[in-house]
């Protein structure tokens, strides 16, 4: 259970962002850029690991 714990992090970070963000545009637009950045450093650890084992 000690993984909850990150859980319950984010969601607190996503519903108090949401709260000062009002408008759906632009909260749309937060969450694309962040889901975009997660993307990112998935594909940077990739190339990390892809790289340790040439």
């Amino acid at each position: 259970m000690n993984n909850c714990t990150d859980l319950y992090f984010l969601s607190t970070i996503a519903c108090k962002m949401a709260e000062c963000t009002p408008d759906n545009n632009e909260l749309a637009l937060l969450a694309a850029g962040l889901t975009t950045l997660g993307d990112m450093l998935s594909v940077i650890a990739a190339r990390r690991d892809a790289c340790k084992d040439n």
